[in-house]
């Protein structure tokens, strides 16, 4: 296929998605359900499940083998704008006003579902490894699914609380910076699990010299590149709409650190995001964000369709389909569970704990590119893959209903977006 053939082929096929992806989230989010959630499941009806089922030349057609490698790289610029957009509107002063309940509970809606979830890997070792997974005894597919099941999407918990309009609630904001705790440390943990999956392939003398480049650069962002970087955008004489292309290309060039250090992209753009400097008021720079955060949120699409290429619900077999089952339950004991307990036990009512524990649950997003992550590094395979997508969709769209279940309204006076967080991750 020639040069022109593979980029025509491919804004066709990205305008395809787009606009799908579009329609499909749109009535998500007419029925009250997270709109990312009918991107991805848009994404999996242009994948194998459906279309390349039922309509193999059409799904041919437009998604051609040879176009898929471009795809992915547009993608993964996608993440990269995204993760620096949720890395620079990452705020944990919201942790000072509620500084003796969401530390506790993020550590233990965190920590249980991890602990659970690598004992249900160590305990159900025979079964994955009869669903796919060779390498079901090892520490870093054990530490995957720990990750994988404590995770929490941060953007689309954020989109259901400003539209149940709960941001101004105990639970909404309890629930949003907590789960801005465990993601952080949820990143944290996925970047260690990489890093043992390379000695697995290149020894320990890999692991060290790997751990300490990239200490080497955390130190060298936050010593080095924060303050120059505060100095730079803080001169008088600097135009506003300066801001993104400089932030745009601090992000690529982080996100090239990480992926050079053996790591991946997400890393590096997170990190980015995080260290740029906010604006005096401590709020993040609305000429910055916007239009970073617009870009990444356009294009994620693309990441979507390229993740459900390698979902397939149609072939789980009934080894998969106990896998799911034992999968939920811990997912859901672990998080909604785990949550209400840890509510209740700092002194929240029943009806709020529970909301705060259904809150957790939702996974989406985060959870998709943590997946994506571990498929890509060869941690698990398309089976389970499929397995934890399916998981991670069907917790996320019961998060609406067990609200609704629970009663859960706004305060009589309150301000949908009263909460600072809540007004940046909203547009996400």
């Amino acid at each position: 296929m020639s040069t022109d053939a593979i980029v025509t082929h491919v804004v066709a096929a990205v305008a395809v998605i787009i606009a799908a992806s579009y329609a499909v989230g749109l009535l998500f989010r007419r029925v009250r359900q997270p709109e990312v959630i009918g991107q991805l499941l848009a994404g999996i009806v242009l994948g194998p499940t459906v279309l390349g089922r039922v309509g193999g030349p059409v799904s041919h057609a437009i998604f051609p083998r040879q176009i898929v490698p471009y795809l992915n790289v547009t993608s993964q610029i996608a993440l990269v704008l995204f993760l620096f957009a949720v890395g620079y509107e990452l705020d944990l002063r919201v942790l000072r006003q509620q500084r003796a309940t969401v530390p506790v509970i993020a550590a233990v809606t965190f920590i249980v579902p991890a602990l659970l979830g690598m004992l249900t890997a160590r305990v159900f070792e025979p079964l994955l490894r009869g669903a796919g997974e060779p390498d079901a005894a090892k520490l870093e597919f054990i530490l995957f699914i720990g990750v994988a099941v404590s995770i929490t999407a941060v953007p689309v918990l954020a989109s259901i609380v400003a539209e149940w309009r709960i941001a101004a609630t105990v639970p909404g904001v309890t629930a949003l910076a907590a789960a801005a705790l465990i993601d952080a440390v949820g990143w944290l943990m996925l970047a260690g699990v990489l890093v043992l999956a390379s000695v697995s392939l290149n020894g320990s003398h890999a692991w060290l010299r790997t751990v300490a480049e990239l200490a080497c650069y955390v130190v060298i962002g936050i010593l080095v590149i924060r303050p120059l970087l505060r100095k730079w955008l803080s001169r008088p004489t600097a135009v506003p709409g300066s801001y993104v292309p400089v932030a745009v290309a601090f992000a690529m060039a982080s996100a090239w650190v990480t992926a050079a250090l053996g790591l991946h992209v997400i890393f590096g753009a997170f990190f980015a995001g995080v260290i740029v400097p906010r604006q005096r008021d401590g709020e993040p720079a609305e000429d910055l964000l916007r239009p970073v955060a617009q870009a990444g949120k356009t294009l994620l699409p693309v990441f979507f369709m390229v993740a459900g290429l390698s979902v397939d619900i149609a072939s789980m077999r009934g080894a998969d389909f106990a896998i799911l089952s034992i999968v939920l339950v811990v997912a859901v004991l672990g998080k909604l569970g785990a949550g209400f307990l840890a509510a209740r036990w700092t002194g929240f009512g029943a009806r709020d704990a529970a909301a705060v524990g259904s809150l957790l649950n939702t996974r989406g997003l985060t959870e998709l590119i943590a997946l994506n992550i571990g498929l890509s590094a060869g941690i698990i395979h398309q089976e389970l893959y499929t397995v934890l997508v399916v998981m991670a969709v069907l917790t996320t769209m019961a998060t609406g209903p067990l609200l609704a279940l629970l009663k859960v309204r706004p305060p009589a006076q309150s301000v949908p977006d009263a909460d600072p967080y809540v007004e940046t991750t909203r547009n996400l």
